[in-house]
Protein backbone atom coordinates (compact mmCIF):
# COMPACT_ATOMS: atom_id res chain seq x y z
CA UNK A 1 0.00 0.00 0.00
CA UNK A 2 2.84 2.37 0.93
CA UNK A 3 4.69 1.58 -2.37
CA UNK A 4 1.59 2.54 -4.39
CA UNK A 5 1.39 5.87 -2.51
CA UNK A 6 5.02 6.65 -3.38
CA UNK A 7 4.36 5.89 -7.06
CA UNK A 8 1.29 8.12 -7.15
CA UNK A 9 3.22 10.96 -5.51
CA UNK A 10 6.10 10.66 -8.01
CA UNK A 11 3.69 10.71 -10.96
CA UNK A 12 1.96 13.82 -9.58
CA UNK A 13 5.29 15.66 -9.23
CA UNK A 14 6.31 14.75 -12.78
CA UNK A 15 3.02 16.08 -14.20
CA UNK A 16 3.35 19.33 -12.26
CA UNK A 17 6.92 19.88 -13.49
CA UNK A 18 5.89 19.26 -17.09
CA UNK A 19 2.97 21.68 -16.79
CA UNK A 20 5.27 24.38 -15.33
CA UNK A 21 7.72 23.91 -18.17
CA UNK A 22 4.97 24.34 -20.78
CA UNK A 23 3.79 27.51 -19.08
CA UNK A 24 7.27 29.04 -19.05
CA UNK A 25 7.80 28.25 -22.73
CA UNK A 26 4.52 29.90 -23.75
CA UNK A 27 2.91 26.69 -24.96
CA UNK A 28 -0.47 27.88 -23.65
CA UNK A 29 -2.17 31.06 -24.70
CA UNK A 30 0.50 31.97 -27.27
CA UNK A 31 1.11 31.03 -30.90
CA UNK A 32 4.39 30.94 -32.92
CA UNK A 33 5.43 34.26 -34.43
CA UNK A 34 4.25 34.54 -38.04
CA UNK A 35 6.71 34.63 -40.94
CA UNK A 36 7.01 38.31 -41.99
CA UNK A 37 6.60 39.65 -45.48
CA UNK A 38 9.48 38.92 -47.92
CA UNK A 39 10.59 35.94 -45.82
CA UNK A 40 10.29 32.16 -45.84
CA UNK A 41 10.55 29.35 -43.35
CA UNK A 42 14.17 28.58 -42.51
CA UNK A 43 15.78 25.74 -44.43
CA UNK A 44 17.73 24.81 -41.31
CA UNK A 45 15.76 24.22 -38.11
CA UNK A 46 12.93 26.42 -36.89
CA UNK A 47 12.28 30.11 -37.53
CA UNK A 48 12.47 32.03 -40.81
CA UNK A 49 14.91 33.78 -43.11
CA UNK A 50 14.62 36.68 -45.52
CA UNK A 51 14.28 36.20 -49.27
CA UNK A 52 17.14 37.15 -51.57
CA UNK A 53 17.36 40.92 -51.89
CA UNK A 54 16.19 41.46 -48.31
CA UNK A 55 18.04 41.62 -44.99
CA UNK A 56 16.67 40.97 -41.51
CA UNK A 57 16.19 43.85 -39.12
CA UNK A 58 14.49 42.94 -35.85
CA UNK A 59 11.35 41.01 -36.90
CA UNK A 60 11.10 42.34 -40.45
CA UNK A 61 12.85 41.92 -43.81
CA UNK A 62 13.96 45.19 -45.38
CA UNK A 63 14.90 45.49 -49.04
CA UNK A 64 18.62 45.68 -49.86
CA UNK A 65 19.61 49.02 -51.36
CA UNK A 66 21.56 47.87 -54.42
CA UNK A 67 24.08 50.45 -55.72
CA UNK A 68 24.90 50.85 -59.42
CA UNK A 69 27.22 48.22 -60.89
CA UNK A 70 26.45 45.73 -58.12
CA UNK A 71 24.59 42.42 -57.89
CA UNK A 72 22.68 40.62 -55.15
CA UNK A 73 24.49 37.82 -53.31
CA UNK A 74 22.81 34.56 -52.45
CA UNK A 75 23.88 34.60 -48.80
CA UNK A 76 22.04 35.34 -45.58
CA UNK A 77 24.89 37.37 -44.08
CA UNK A 78 26.86 40.48 -44.99
CA UNK A 79 25.58 43.52 -46.83
CA UNK A 80 23.70 41.44 -49.41
CA UNK A 81 25.56 42.62 -52.53
CA UNK A 82 28.95 42.66 -54.25
CA UNK A 83 30.43 44.84 -56.97
CA UNK A 84 30.58 43.56 -60.52
CA UNK A 85 33.85 42.63 -62.24
CA UNK A 86 35.88 45.75 -62.97
CA UNK A 87 34.39 47.77 -60.12
CA UNK A 88 35.75 48.49 -56.64
CA UNK A 89 33.69 48.82 -53.46
CA UNK A 90 34.01 52.20 -51.77
CA UNK A 91 31.57 52.69 -48.91
CA UNK A 92 28.11 52.05 -50.38
CA UNK A 93 29.23 52.47 -53.99
CA UNK A 94 30.87 50.44 -56.75
CA UNK A 95 33.39 52.63 -58.56
CA UNK A 96 35.06 51.80 -61.87
CA UNK A 97 38.60 50.44 -61.50
CA UNK A 98 40.89 53.03 -63.06
CA UNK A 99 43.35 50.97 -65.12
CA UNK A 100 46.51 52.92 -66.06
CA UNK A 101 48.34 52.56 -69.35
CA UNK A 102 50.24 49.28 -69.79
CA UNK A 103 48.10 47.54 -67.20
CA UNK A 104 45.12 45.16 -67.00
CA UNK A 105 42.45 44.21 -64.45
CA UNK A 106 43.51 41.38 -62.17
CA UNK A 107 41.41 38.39 -63.34
CA UNK A 108 41.37 36.83 -59.86
CA UNK A 109 40.08 39.74 -57.79
CA UNK A 110 38.38 41.77 -60.53
CA UNK A 111 38.79 44.96 -58.49
CA UNK A 112 42.56 45.62 -58.84
CA UNK A 113 45.01 46.07 -61.70
CA UNK A 114 48.41 44.65 -62.60
CA UNK A 115 51.16 45.85 -64.89
CA UNK A 116 51.88 44.11 -68.18
CA UNK A 117 55.07 42.10 -68.56
CA UNK A 118 57.98 44.48 -69.01
CA UNK A 119 56.49 47.10 -66.71
CA UNK A 120 56.69 47.69 -62.96
CA UNK A 121 54.05 49.21 -60.69
CA UNK A 122 54.82 52.67 -59.30
CA UNK A 123 52.84 55.43 -57.62
CA UNK A 124 52.05 56.90 -61.04
CA UNK A 125 51.10 53.65 -62.79
CA UNK A 126 53.26 51.20 -64.73
CA UNK A 127 56.83 52.22 -65.56
CA UNK A 128 58.89 50.31 -68.16
CA UNK A 129 61.59 48.00 -66.76
CA UNK A 130 65.06 48.95 -67.97
CA UNK A 131 66.77 45.72 -69.04
CA UNK A 132 70.58 45.99 -69.13
CA UNK A 133 72.79 44.48 -71.83
CA UNK A 134 73.17 40.68 -71.68
CA UNK A 135 69.93 40.31 -69.72
CA UNK A 136 66.31 39.38 -70.35
CA UNK A 137 62.92 40.03 -68.75
CA UNK A 138 62.07 37.58 -65.96
CA UNK A 139 58.66 36.06 -65.31
CA UNK A 140 58.76 36.98 -61.63
CA UNK A 141 57.01 40.09 -60.34
CA UNK A 142 59.60 40.35 -57.56
CA UNK A 143 63.14 41.73 -57.64
CA UNK A 144 64.64 43.68 -60.51
CA UNK A 145 62.31 42.24 -63.17
CA UNK A 146 65.25 40.95 -65.26
CA UNK A 147 67.86 38.21 -65.17
CA UNK A 148 71.33 37.92 -66.66
CA UNK A 149 72.08 35.65 -69.59
CA UNK A 150 73.98 32.45 -68.86
CA UNK A 151 77.64 33.21 -68.22
CA UNK A 152 76.92 36.60 -66.65
CA UNK A 153 76.45 37.67 -63.02
CA UNK A 154 74.05 40.40 -61.91
CA UNK A 155 75.30 43.51 -60.16
CA UNK A 156 72.99 46.34 -59.11
CA UNK A 157 72.35 47.69 -62.61
CA UNK A 158 74.33 45.49 -65.01
CA UNK A 159 75.33 41.96 -66.02
CA UNK A 160 79.06 41.29 -65.67
CA UNK A 161 80.67 38.52 -67.73
CA UNK A 162 82.05 35.63 -65.67
CA UNK A 163 85.71 34.80 -66.15
CA UNK A 164 85.74 31.00 -66.07
CA UNK A 165 89.24 29.68 -65.35
CA UNK A 166 90.85 26.61 -66.92
CA UNK A 167 89.53 23.26 -65.64
CA UNK A 168 86.21 24.84 -64.59
CA UNK A 169 82.61 24.89 -65.86
CA UNK A 170 79.45 26.98 -65.47
CA UNK A 171 76.86 25.66 -62.99
CA UNK A 172 73.21 25.01 -63.89
CA UNK A 173 72.23 28.51 -62.74
CA UNK A 174 74.77 29.96 -65.19
CA UNK A 175 75.91 32.72 -62.82
CA UNK A 176 78.83 30.93 -61.11
CA UNK A 177 81.52 28.34 -61.89
CA UNK A 178 82.95 25.22 -60.28
CA UNK A 179 86.14 23.30 -60.74
CA UNK A 180 86.24 20.08 -62.76
CA UNK A 181 86.56 16.76 -60.97
CA UNK A 182 90.08 16.33 -59.68
CA UNK A 183 90.58 20.07 -59.22
CA UNK A 184 89.89 22.45 -56.35
CA UNK A 185 89.38 26.20 -56.15
CA UNK A 186 92.36 28.31 -55.10
CA UNK A 187 91.61 32.03 -55.26
CA UNK A 188 90.21 32.46 -58.82
CA UNK A 189 91.86 29.37 -60.32
CA UNK A 190 91.36 25.59 -60.35
CA UNK A 191 94.43 23.58 -59.32
CA UNK A 192 94.87 19.81 -59.44
CA UNK A 193 94.24 17.95 -56.19
CA UNK A 194 97.43 16.20 -55.06
CA UNK A 195 96.31 12.68 -54.14
CA UNK A 196 99.01 10.76 -52.24
CA UNK A 197 99.88 7.11 -52.79
CA UNK A 198 97.40 4.59 -51.35
CA UNK A 199 94.57 7.17 -51.48
CA UNK A 200 91.57 8.03 -53.69
CA UNK A 201 90.08 11.34 -54.81
CA UNK A 202 86.90 12.46 -52.97
CA UNK A 203 84.54 14.83 -54.80
CA UNK A 204 83.50 16.77 -51.68
CA UNK A 205 82.44 20.45 -51.84
CA UNK A 206 84.47 21.32 -48.73
CA UNK A 207 87.39 20.02 -46.72
CA UNK A 208 89.79 17.19 -47.61
CA UNK A 209 89.61 16.15 -51.27
CA UNK A 210 91.09 12.67 -50.78
CA UNK A 211 90.92 9.78 -48.35
CA UNK A 212 93.19 6.87 -47.61
CA UNK A 213 92.48 3.38 -48.93
CA UNK A 214 91.23 0.73 -46.52
CA UNK A 215 94.03 -0.47 -44.32
CA UNK A 216 95.83 2.88 -44.43
CA UNK A 217 95.65 5.89 -42.14
CA UNK A 218 96.35 9.57 -42.82
CA UNK A 219 99.54 10.98 -41.37
CA UNK A 220 100.11 14.59 -42.47
CA UNK A 221 99.87 14.41 -46.29
CA UNK A 222 100.52 10.68 -46.54
CA UNK A 223 98.64 7.42 -46.21
CA UNK A 224 100.63 4.94 -44.09
CA UNK A 225 99.75 1.28 -43.71
CA UNK A 226 98.03 0.42 -40.43
CA UNK A 227 99.95 -2.02 -38.25
CA UNK A 228 97.32 -4.05 -36.41
CA UNK A 229 98.25 -5.12 -32.88
CA UNK A 230 97.46 -8.66 -31.75
CA UNK A 231 93.74 -9.36 -31.15
CA UNK A 232 92.59 -6.32 -33.19
CA UNK A 233 90.73 -5.69 -36.47
CA UNK A 234 90.09 -2.81 -38.90
CA UNK A 235 87.08 -0.71 -37.93
CA UNK A 236 84.12 0.27 -40.15
CA UNK A 237 85.97 3.17 -41.78
CA UNK A 238 88.89 0.97 -42.76
CA UNK A 239 91.27 3.71 -41.64
CA UNK A 240 91.54 2.70 -37.98
CA UNK A 241 91.27 -0.38 -35.73
CA UNK A 242 89.35 -1.73 -32.72
CA UNK A 243 90.06 -4.56 -30.28
CA UNK A 244 88.38 -7.93 -30.80
CA UNK A 245 85.81 -8.93 -28.19
CA UNK A 246 86.38 -9.56 -25.29
CA UNK A 247 89.71 -7.69 -25.44
CA UNK A 248 89.93 -4.05 -24.40
CA UNK A 249 92.27 -1.27 -25.45
CA UNK A 250 95.04 -0.45 -23.00
CA UNK A 251 97.50 2.03 -24.39
CA UNK A 252 98.27 0.75 -27.91
CA UNK A 253 97.55 -2.94 -27.25
CA UNK A 254 94.49 -5.15 -26.76
CA UNK A 255 94.47 -7.09 -23.49
CA UNK A 256 92.04 -9.30 -21.59
CA UNK A 257 90.63 -7.79 -18.38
Amino acid sequence: MRRQSYRALALTITILLLFASMLSSGAFGQSAKPVPENARASRYGSGWECNQGFRRQDDACLQVELPDNAFLTNTSYGKGWDCRYGFLEKGDQCLTVQVPENAYIDPYSGDRWRCLRGYRQSNMGCDPIKVPENAFLSDSSQGSGWECERGYRATQLACVKLEVPAHAYLTTSGDEWRCDRGFEKKDQACVAVQVPENAIFVDAPYGQKWKCDRGFEMKADECLQIKLPENAHLNSTGNGWDCNRPYRLRGDVCIMD
